[in-house]
């Protein structure tokens, strides 16, 4: 089945921080791969916007290697990119003083949809909302979208929120998350609200337990200095790992509608138990062989700065109580994976004796990457005639065939969400009020472990993390997945 492409209506996108990496990595070239495949209207323009001194073919030349670095080689037409490249100009402006905005405001085409993405530090936010408006270049219908962080506690996202909104309605505020444009997270929905077949189990008398593991194999040099201020637990739980825990635990929304669904989200944010010492383990990867450990990366020999999270979260309503919800990330891991697994309990009785084989549970897991898919992990009998042995195997549900070969022609969460922005659907993104929520359950586990003065737990590169973490869900006789490609 070929994916329909739907164009979306003529803009201009002003990208602020349009030379820096985030821009030339991902969203960049995801706005060419929009415009190869149609969606992209003749009229549509992309204007650059950043400190460097660049003028139109400069920053053409720029975006052309970027693409050329990025972009498949099956869409890598020439005549394509020259087209694609015609589309872009740039201004350079400063964010916090008056050069260059008069130019980039000439820039504007009138009757437009006008979105204007953040990819800066968050520090300029509201420099820049401020002379978006006194310069008169956005206006009542324009689009703003932010990237994370959001904030780094509760009082800096209420202060950024409040920012935002002397300039910008909340309905023209993009929070952008990457996770929550991966198809299979939204697949996680339809599965869910398309299907009788798992609605009426997906609740504590059925599930016995969820996990939600976001794996990294990288370290974090190159960022250390910027990862030692905030640590797995502001990097990725508070943003990341909260969102995939709302889409899995949320209520039925009343209608596929962006303030329906965030407001189901929301509400799973609020429902969240106090997490106690005993509920988490914090890690921090060493060095290992010649390799350098977290501190020598972080440059800071007495951090307490964590680069490995582990969590047991309950929500405190009435379709999970009882049921726990484990949450891992971390950095230099076994492997690289990001996945969902709701393991549903056992059967109330077995009418299959002890020689039937090993029995396992059914797991349905959601893969996010790499090769996005599904898979339900049902028990069948094993083929043969030794009599009724049963074995446990994946109901393939990755949709591979359905949407292309190898999934090569799934859009990137970037072009899909950005596409969003254009037609104006915030679902996706994050609501100002589930920021804050995230933020007012964080800061008390944070605060905690700081008034504590406790230290990451230490770990080898290559590892599942630390041994901590396994006694979390050994305490309660259950185990981790294996963290494999």
């Amino acid at each position: 089945m070929v994916s329909r492409v739907i164009p979306v209506d003529p803009f201009d996108l002003v990208l602020f921080g349009a030379t820096g990496d985030l821009a030339k990595r991902k969203i960049l070239p995801g706005l060419y791969r929009r415009f190869h495949d149609g969606q992209m209207p003749e009229e549509a323009r992309i204007i650059g916007a950043a400190r460097s001194e660049l003028d139109d073919d400069g920053f053409r030349a720029l975006v052309a290697e970027a693409i050329a670095e990025f972009v498949d080689e099956r869409r890598s037409d020439p005549k394509m990119i020259e087209a694609f490249l015609q589309r872009l100009s740039y201004v350079p402006v400063d964010a916090r003083g008056s050069d260059g905005w008069q130019q980039l405001a000439g820039k504007m085409q009138p009757g437009r949809i006008r979105a204007f993405y953040l990819s800066v530090a968050p520090a300029l936010f509201g420099d820049l909302a401020e002379r978006l408006h006194q310069h008169g270049i956005a206006d009542e219908t324009s689009r703003i979208v932010l990237e994370k962080p959001f904030g780094r506690d509760l009082a800096s996202a209420r202060a950024l929120n409040a920012t935002l909104a002397e300039h910008f309605q909340e309905s023209q505020i993009y929070r952008i998350d990457h996770y929550l444009g991966k198809e299979t997270v939204q697949n996680l929905m339809a599965v869910r609200f398309a299907n009788i077949l798992f609605e009426p189990l997906w609740n504590s008398q059925y599930v016995d337990h969820v996990q939600i593991t976001v794996a990294e194999t990288v370290g974090v040099g190159g960022r250390g200095s910027y990862y030692d201020k905030s640590g797995a637990m502001r990097d990725m739980v508070q943003n990341h790992l909260m969102q995939l825990l709302c889409l899995i635990a949320m209520e039925p929304p009343y209608h596929f509608d962006p303030d329906a669904v965030r407001d189901e989200k929301l509400k799973v944010i609020r429902a969240l138990d106090p997490l106690g010492p005993d509920d988490l383990v914090r890690g921090q990867y060493r060095s290992h062989q010649g390799e350098p450990g977290y501190l020598e990366d972080a440059e800071n020999s007495a951090s307490r700065t964590e680069s490995y999270i582990a969590l047991r979260v309950h929500v405190a309503n009435w379709r999970w109580k009882g049921t726990p919800f484990y949450l891992r990330t971390g950095k230099r891991l076994r492997a690289r994976a990001s996945e969902i697994a709701i393991t549903f309990k056992e059967p109330p009785h077995s009418i299959f004796d002890e020689a039937g084989g090993d029995w396992r549970e059914n797991q349905l897991v959601i893969r996010l990457q790499p090769n996005e898919g599904m898979n339900l992990k049902v028990m069948i009998k094993e083929p043969g005639p030794g009599g009724m042995r049963l074995v446990q195997v994946p109901l393939d549900m990755s949709f591979a065939e359905a949407l292309g070969e190898n999934g090569e022609d799934i859009p990137d969460a970037y072009e899909r969400l950005i596409m969003d922005v254009i037609r104006g659907n915030q679902t996706l993104f994050m609501r100002g009020d589930e920021v804050e929520a995230a933020w007012a359950w964080t800061d008390p586990i944070i605060a905690g472990w700081e008034a504590r003065g406790d230290r990451p737990q230490g770990y080898d590169p290559g590892s599942s993390g630390p041994e901590d973490a396994l006694m979390l869900l050994h305490r309660d006789s259950r185990r981790w997945r294996e963290i494999k490609e």
